[in-house]
């Protein structure tokens, strides 16, 4: 049944949340037949990762969804049968007090931060009463095990992937204006936050024996590398060298041709939600930048999603794994014999990656899922 759907949107880490956001939008409408309104606080970096979107209009239509500026004055609008209040951004107070006034309320979801944390399958789903209205919230838990609400994958996605042969990659390549690959040459894609070791991921990549092409969106992190490396970027797309390495800065791409990035390279450097996830259907190998917290909350998100990871690897790749992502995440140095070690277990993680994501396959997508639990109550 087709229902009318409002999720809200904040920009905290510029591309995470409405990553998961536009994301989550698109496969509801496209896939589901439901009417979205989108409603975004920082159009500007929306429009990063969604070229049609044109950032100075208040209202437009982008792939079927209604997107809205979120202004802090918020026009009185009458809210959706479903109300998705995006990682805890909260609704403004004109809209929740609509809501209240509604013969039959909302259903009204807390899409929560994804987490492999043990303690998420027991409270997904449960309810919270709002303090003043007859309004509760359910509180939504993305996740990697039965339990929990699953996580964004769109139909077809994994055909779509096997499908991406070494033809479709040259075509991408081309189409993007990236390189062809060089002979025994290992290709890696990095998308990090400001925090991560970048300066020491450059010097030991420097030093390989074989060439490599490490591919990087236009950021803080380009910025380190070439002032590491003594460079100037003159320009959003640019390219320079240093020993075997060779570092190609990128715009940011549309998501599905991000998606297609990470298909393309050996090793894939990601952060934060969307990108984490995605990296795993690309089925590469793959390093997770966690969003850090201060009070050092990220390290048990961290290791819980090792644990869950690692768990049918063998033990001299496990520790691998671990090293490599515990040293980009600032736990203790990286060096040479992390990265090279890492490394020599490509092919094995490769195999390792496809089993995880037929496990994966066993839930039923995050939309598929929002979807079902929303059926269930209108």
């Amino acid at each position: 049944m087709q229902h009318r759907w409002d999720i809200f949107c904040k920009v905290i880490d510029n591309f995470g949340d409405i990553g998961v956001c536009w994301r989550l939008a698109r496969q509801l409408t496209q896939e589901h037949r439901q009417v979205v309104r989108l409603w975004v606080d920082d159009l500007i970096s929306f429009a990063r990762i969604a070229p049609d979107l044109d950032p100075h209009h208040q209202r437009q239509v982008v792939q079927g969804v209604d997107i809205y500026q979120w202004h802090p004055a918020f026009a009185e609008v009458a809210p959706a049968d479903v109300v998705i209040e995006a990682f805890a951004c909260d609704l403004p107070e004109a809209y929740v007090t609509a809501m209240s006034q509604q013969t039959k309320p909302p259903v009204w979801i807390n899409l929560e931060y994804l987490s492999a944390e043990p303690w998420v399958m027991q409270f997904h789903g449960l309810p919270s009463p709002h303090p003043r209205f007859s309004l509760t919230k359910t509180c939504f838990f993305p996740g990697f095990a039965p339990g929990t609400g699953g996580l964004l994958r769109e139909k077809g996605l994994v055909v779509q992937r096997n499908a991406f042969d070494a033809a479709a990659e040259q075509a991408f390549l081309q189409r993007k204006k990236l390189p062809a690959r060089k002979s025994g040459e290992i290709r890696i894609s990095l998308f990090c936050y400001a925090d991560a070791p970048v300066e020491k991921l450059i010097q030991v990549l420097t030093l390989s024996s074989i060439p490599i092409l490490l591919i990087v969106p236009q950021g803080e992190a380009t910025e380190s590398i070439a002032a590491f490396l003594k460079n100037e970027i003159s320009q959003s797309e640019s390219q320079f060298s240093q020993g075997a390495l060779t570092v190609q800065i990128i715009p940011f791409m549309e998501q599905t041709d991000y998606d297609q990035l990470l298909w393309s390279c050996d090793v894939n450097f990601v952060r934060g939600e969307d990108s984490f996830v995605r990296a795993q259907w690309a089925i590469n190998p793959f390093v997770w930048n966690i969003y850090p917290q201060t009070d050092d909350a990220h390290w048990k998100k961290l290791d819980a999603f090792l644990d869950l990871y690692t768990i049918n690897m063998p033990l001299e790749m496990a520790v691998a794994v671990r090293d490599m992502w515990h040293s980009w995440n600032g736990k203790y140095e990286m060096n040479q014999h992390i990265w090279m070690n890492f490394l020599r277990f490509h092919q094995s993680m490769q195999r390792h990656n496809k089993n995880w994501v037929s496990q994966l396959f066993k839930q039923d997508d995050l939309a598929t899922s929002l979807v079902q639990f929303v059926g269930n109550r209108l």
